[in-house]
C-alpha cells in the first residue's frame, strides 16, 4: 500500500458509527457472520471470501462489510472499543428554548458520557494515530424517564455520503493491504471518493485531553418549537478549555492510557465543560449528505453547557450496559438525515450480540 496504509484505512472506517456498538449484528449462532473476514487486519485478500458488493446496504450487509474489515466481535464494542464512563449535567440555554421545545432544552438534565478511541482495539494506545477521530457520546436523561442521544466524533464530516457507499467504503479496506498490489482497492476508493481521501489524511494530532477537543455531530437534525417555528442544524461541542494538542516529543513520551488519566486529574480539579451549540444549515447546504461539513461562517445557536464532573464508579460494567441510539428523539426534534435511522436499526442488533458473545 502506498503512504495511505491499510491502517490508516481501517482507522478512518472504524469511526462512520462512533462511539457505540455497530459492528455487531449477528448471524443465528451469534459467530462470524457470513462473508466476513475472520482474519481481518492479516492483509492477506486473496485467500478470504467478502460480502457481496451490491449498492444498496441493509443493517445486515452494512455489519458484515464491517466485520469483513475488522474481524468477529466479542464482549467489545467492534468500533470506539476503547472508552470511558462520566456523569454531568446539561444546563440550556434561553435560545434553545427557542430553537425546540425537546424537553431537555427547558430544563437541566443529568447526563452519561462516554469519551473513546477510534477502531475496535481495547487496548491500542492513546497516541496511536489509529486511535483519531475520538468520540463522545452523550446520554441526556430526560425529565419523563425516557432518554435521548447524541453521537459525536471529532472530525467535521464522514468519508461518504450515505450508508451505502460507506458499506463499499469497508469492503474495500477489508480488500486492502500489505501484499495487495497498488491500487488497492481502497486506494481506487479514495479516487473516487474525494471526501473520504480527505477524512483519512485530516486527523488531529492527539490531544491534550478529551476535554480539550472539538465534537461533531455530523448528521442533520430538524428542530422545531413550540410555535411550529423549524430549524435544520448540526450539532457541535465546543470545549471551554480550547483545543489543545500534543507535540511530537509529547506524544512520544505519553503513556498508553494517557487521556484517561489527564482526565482523572482534570475532574478532580472541576468540571470538564463543553457547549454544545447549534450550526444551522444555509440555503444551498446539503441536510442529508454527512460527508461535507458546512462552511464555519454559518450562524450558529448556542445551546446550552454540558458540565462533566464526576466518573462513574465501574466504567467497564457501564459501558457494557451502555446503547447509544442516536434516532431516539424527543418531540422538536426529528432526523433530517436518513443515516441517523439507519444507524439506529443497526445499533441495537450490535448490543445483543456482545451481551450475549
Amino acid at each position: 500500500m502506498t503512504p495511505l496504509s491499510k491502517n490508516i484505512a481501517l482507522a478512518a472506517a472504524a469511526t462512520v458509527f462512533t462511539s457505540v456498538a455497530v459492528i455487531a449484528t449477528p448471524s443465528k449462532s451469534h459467530g462470524q457472520p457470513a462473508g466476513s473476514n475472520k482474519n481481518a487486519g492479516t492483509g492477506n485478500a486473496a485467500s478470504m471470501s467478502h460480502p457481496s458488493s451490491e449498492a444498496k446496504a441493509t443493517p445486515e450487509s452494512f455489519v458484515d462489510a464491517l466485520n469483513f474489515a475488522f474481524g468477529k466481535q466479542t464482549t467489545q464494542r467492534a468500533t470506539h472499543a476503547k472508552g470511558v464512563v462520566l456523569i454531568g449535567k446539561f444546563t440550556p440555554s434561553e435560545q434553545a428554548r427557542n430553537v425546540s421545545q425537546a424537553p431537555h432544552f427547558q430544563q437541566g438534565v443529568p447526563i452519561t458520557v462516554r469519551f473513546s478511541a477510534n477502531t475496535g482495539m481495547p487496548k491500542l494506545a492513546d497516541t496511536a494515530p489509529l486511535a483519531s477521530p475520538r468520540g463522545m457520546s452523550i446520554k441526556f436523561h430526560l425529565p419523563d424517564g425516557t432518554e435521548t442521544d447524541l453521537v459525536t466524533h471529532s472530525y467535521n464530516g464522514f468519508p461518504t455520503k450515505n450508508a451505502d457507499e460507506q458499506r463499499l467504503f469497508f469492503i474495500a479496506v477489508g480488500q486492502s493491504g500489505p501484499g495487495v498490489s497498488s491500487p488497492t482497492p481502497i486506494e481506487q476508493f479514495m479516487a473516487t471518493h474525494p471526501a473520504a481521501k480527505a477524512f483519512l489524511t485530516s486527523q488531529d494530532p492527539p490531544p491534550v485531553s478529551y476535554a480539550t477537543l472539538s465534537y461533531f455531530g455530523v448528521n442533520s437534525f430538524k428542530f422545531t418549537n413550540a410555535k411550529g417555528k423549524a430549524k435544520f442544524g448540526r450539532y457541535q461541542l465546543i470545549p471551554e478549555a480550547g483545543r489543545h494538542f500534543l507535540s511530537a516529543d509529547e506524544a512520544r513520551r505519553a503513556a498508553p492510557e494517557y487521556l484517561t488519566d489527564e482526565l482523572r486529574a482534570r475532574i478532580a480539579r472541576g468540571d470538564a465543560r463543553f457547549r454544545l451549540v447549534l450550526q444551522l444549515a444555509a440555503a444551498a447546504d446539503k441536510i442529508d449528505d454527512p460527508s461535507i461539513a458546512w462552511a464555519d461562517s454559518n450562524e450558529q445557536v448556542s445551546l446550552g453547557v454540558l458540565s462533566i464532573s464526576a466518573f462513574v464508579p465501574d466504567s467497564v460494567a457501564t459501558e457494557r450496559g451502555l446503547l447509544f441510539l442516536p434516532g431516539v428523539l424527543p418531540v422538536g426534534i426529528e432526523a433530517a438525515d436518513p443515516m441517523i435511522q439507519f444507524r439506529s436499526k443497526t445499533y441495537p442488533v450490535s448490543y445483543e450480540r456482545r451481551q450475549n458473545p
